[in-house]
């Protein structure tokens, strides 16, 4: 029997899913489904839109909201995260099969599956590096700048869409842009503008009258989430009833009935070693993005997500994605709300949604065709409009300089250099800032108020003319610690009667080797001063660092003090 309950344990910890289905229940189920219907309305247009954005067939979009989010759901320990296709990595995606080397080498569906298999291997690497913690490593303000900078991308993208327009290419000539506009189909732009009022409407003003009318929580969910499928319903029934695909009103076009088979056909050595660097890149952010939300949902109910897991998890989820004929993967906001706020309970809310979208494949491909694109770029700019934050770009900076100027640099990078480039130079921003304010730790010169050791600038404190006391409020790196000579020596300057020198060292946590090595040089110019260096309520483990060291016998005879109260006893 305790073998039994071993294995159900071991088998619960590779599959979260399992470990919420021992107490599932009726009622848990009947969440779930409801959850799945509206989340799988959301997944159809969605997916088509993403794919045409990444500049893919539209198929590629729904076959990555199939068997991805079932890999997911299997593996993941996020109970309400929809992973599919999500604006952010279509817009990564666009901007590599764009840039030359890789236009060069054809075939934008395989680089989209090898995009997929090596975003999906990467993950999988970290995973067993166990490096779930890089999520830390992106500051939030660079990944505030980035993702505004990549709606604007977005934004900027869709815009002609709606008035049936491609991309302009004028550049700062006005006169360009007259007879750019001109251009505009008339047909496109009323379904276009129809579409945006549409879903503007079942957004807050819907909400607003539904709540008036009295109608309960969950068939308001459900009432307004329909909005984009609605939009879409409308859009492609007036496309066939005025014959609009004769006056040049963009569609979708041919989607293959079913699913592809699963294959690993699209391996190519050339193009796999070219594209590496950007699945990288993709991989990172679907990641940090993937866990941030994840991390919104699980807060609200309690629920705690493990970062390694979700490193597999979507690195499966990849992977499913390039051998099933799918785009890359991530987890997405919009969706995921949806799902969590239509009263999903556990992760059988998105397999259900897979479902309904797989019969929908195979049953109304042929319907897909006729969607018009004008419609799916206003769902596009809906669902991405609130990801262009300017005013948290103006708080950060308010609050922090040094991270209101990354996170600005951020946006323009990506704006003006590219993504990868935009991202790259933020965590190189941030890094720097941080550097700097380590470089520039909060040092006090101290005295004894009781027994306390306060600040002498802000407090009446005891003090000595042959003792000098200075609390260190950060650890001592190969970055600060030149600044902490500067400091001492010109505190010793000031107070030459000084005969010891004590270092309270109550918030230091680490001494590395190379401010070790300062400090030795420092202690041997204190003693040949005829001075001595001190140092007082050290943490343990830096004690234990010290004494591996010859440090405290040179620092003799300085001493140790548990207590700064017991070397003012001592030395003052």
């Amino acid at each position: 029997m305790t073998d039994i309950s071993h294995k159900q344990t071991s088998i619960s910890q590779h599959f979260p899913l399992l470990a919420g289905l021992t107490t599932y229940d009726r009622n848990d189920f009947s969440s779930d489904v409801f959850a799945g219907i509206i989340t799988a309305i959301l997944l159809v247009p969605q997916g088509i839109a993403y794919a045409i954005l990444a500049g893919l067939p539209p198929q590629m979009g729904l076959y990555a909201s199939i068997l991805p989010p079932i890999a997911y759901a299997l593996l993941g320990t996020s109970r309400t995260l929809s992973v599919g296709p999500v604006s952010i990595a279509a817009i990564m995606v666009a901007s590599i099969l764009a840039t030359p080397a890789v236009s060069a080498l054809g075939n934008p569906v395989q680089n989209s599956l090898i995009l997929s298999a090596e975003v999906g291997i990467i993950l999988s690497i970290m995973a067993m590096l166990r490096m779930g913690g890089l999520v830390n490593f992106i500051s939030h303000p660079v990944l505030a700048g980035f993702t505004s900078g990549a709606a604007l991308l977005i934004i900027a993208s869709q815009l002609p869409q709606l008035a049936g327009l491609k991309p302009p290419s004028c550049g700062l000539n006005a006169d360009c842009y007259r007879s750019y506009l001109q251009g505009a189909n008339s047909y496109t732009l009323i379904i276009g503008s129809g579409c945006l009022a549409l879903l503007v409407f079942f957004g807050k003003p819907l909400t607003i009258v539904l709540k008036h009318a009295g109608v309960n929580l969950a068939l308001l969910t459900a009432i307004s989430k329909c909005g984009p499928l609605l939009t879409v319903v409308l859009a492609t029934t007036a496309v066939a009833y005025f014959n609009l695909d004769q006056q040049q009103v963009a569609l979708v076009g041919q989607v293959p009935i079913g699913l592809p088979e699963l294959s690993i056909g699209f391996i190519d050595a050339k193009a796999a070693r070219l594209l590496l660097p950007n699945s990288a890149f993709i991989a990172l952010i679907a990641y940090v993005e993937s866990v941030a939300i994840a991390k919104v949902t699980a807060n609200l109910r309690g629920q705690k997500i493990i970062p390694n897991k979700e490193l597999i998890a979507l690195g499966v989820a990849n992977l499913v994605a390039a051998v099933s004929g799918g785009m890359p993967v991530a987890g997405g906001f919009s969706r995921t709300m949806v799902n969590f706020s239509a009263g999903a309970r556990t992760q059988m809310a998105m397999i259900i949604a897979a479902t309904l979208l797989f019969f929908a494949v195979i049953f109304f491909s042929p319907w897909f065709e006729q969607i018009p694109k004008a419609a799916l770029a206003a769902i596009i700019l809906m669902a991405i409009y609130r990801l262009v934050r300017v005013s948290h770009i103006i708080n950060t900076w308010r609050y922090d300089r040094g991270d209101g100027i990354a996170e600005l640099v951020t946006l323009l990078g990506v704006l003006i250099l590219g993504i990868e480039e935009g991202i790259t130079l933020g965590i190189i921003l941030t890094i720097g800032s941080q550097l700097r304010k380590n470089s520039q730790p909060h040092i006090a010169v101290v005295g004894v108020a009781g027994n306390q050791a306060v600040q002498i600038s802000k407090h009446s404190v005891e003090t000595w003319h042959h003792l000098l006391l200075v609390r260190i409020e950060e650890s001592i790196t190969f970055a600060n610690i030149h600044s902490i000579e500067d400091y001492l020596e010109t505190e010793l300057k000031k107070k030459p009667n000084t005969r010891h020198v004590v270092l309270i060292c109550t918030s230091v946590n680490d001494i590395d080797a190379t401010a070790l090595e300062a400090l030795g040089h420092f202690n041997r110019s204190l003693q040949q001063a005829g001075k001595s260096l001190n140092i007082s309520e050290a943490k343990s483990k830096v004690l234990e660092k010290l004494q591996k060291t010859d440090f405290l016998k040179q620092m003799q005879p300085g001493q140790v003090f548990a207590r700064t109260e017991d070397a003012t006893k001592e030395l003052g």
